[in-house]
């Protein structure tokens, strides 16, 4: 159990973190969803201790982060945002390394970097320089020594920035089975679509506060409408114009040429919709319906896209 308690944290005038309460369950995969600079990091380093913790307090397992930092270590596993490798090292190089700095005997280190590489896939290039990997093959490597000590609590903080989509696969199906074993999960993403995969629960933060938190059906239930309209249009276009055509239906703009239509039996009214807007002189030249997502809870909640 990891129980945050009016979690505040300022960089000088900044306030990066605002009153944050909330707890995650034992052996849960957690989510933290929200644009850069929400605040996810921060409170990252502030549970794997790497930040000071001055205002409110955090507990891990009934451990404080405070005063139980050595035991703290022991238990948790970080994968960072920054790749935390030596490009002239190989990856045996790299995993011997930290697995001397947990002082892991040699006899079981041997047997763990062997498991964890062959885990992550990197067991046939162990010799190679990790300056000749690929941005997945550094990701998967960064994992694999966070492992090393086999810690309960994994925290990930935007572990796939960067990565082509095939290991960005690779990575999804290594959490899953690191889930499956039992370790508690703590993810930070601002895709949409790694939390609605892979966490159980999500606290979506923006710009330091806990804006909400549930399950993404939990999540969906905040949406005024379940099922929206993207619509595209040749030219520029003006959304106080097109709400006026359609004033029975909440537009959102989304980008100078697109907005977002929202409201009551949607699909169902879209052919009407759609001849209404004939009188506007703009084209609409793409329709796209978008059901229930969490970029929609976040756009209603903050007036803006995720990835704003």
């Amino acid at each position: 159990m990891i129980e945050i308690k009016n979690v505040s944290k300022n960089y000088g005038e900044i306030q990066a973190l605002k009153n944050v309460s909330f707890e995650i369950n034992s052996g849960e995969l957690f989510g933290l969803l929200g644009p850069n600079g929400a605040g996810k990091t921060t409170l990252i380093n502030l549970l794997n201790t790497y930040l000071p913790l001055k205002a409110g307090s955090i507990t891990i397992n009934g451990l404080s982060i405070k005063s139980d930092v050595k035991e703290l270590k022991q238990i948790m596993g970080v994968v960072p945002q920054e790749i935390s490798l030596y490009e002239e090292l190989t990856a045996m190089e790299n995993m011997k390394f930290w697995g001397n700095n947990y002082r892991i005997k040699s006899e079981i280190l041997k047997d763990r970097i062997e498991y964890y590489l062959k885990l992550t896939g990197l067991y046939k290039r162990r010799h190679s320089p990790v300056a000749e990997y690929s941005g997945g093959m550094k990701r998967r490597l960064n994992i694999a020594s966070s492992l090393l000590h086999e810690p309960k609590i994994l925290m990930m903080d935007e572990p796939t920035v960067g990565v082509d989509p095939q290991s960005r696969n690779y990575i999804f199906e290594l959490i899953e089975k690191l889930h499956e074993e039992g370790r508690t999960i703590i993810y930070t993403t601002h895709y949409m679509a790694e939390a609605e995969r892979l966490c159980e629960r999500i606290a979506i933060i923006d710009y330091g506060k806990i804006i909400a938190l549930g399950t993404k059906e939990e999540l969906y239930k905040i949406l005024e409408h379940k099922n929206a309209l993207h619509l595209t249009f040749i030219d520029k276009i003006d959304s106080e114009e097109v709400q006026k055509i359609v004033p029975e239906f909440d537009i959102r703009k989304k980008s100078k040429n697109s907005v977002y239509i929202s409201g009551d039996n949607l699909i169902k009214r879209i052919p009407n919709i759609l001849k209404k807007l004939e009188q506007y002189k703009n084209e609409t030249v793409d329709i796209h319906i978008i059901r229930p997502n969490l970029e929609n809870v976040f756009l209603q909640l903050t007036g803006r896209e995720l990835r704003e």
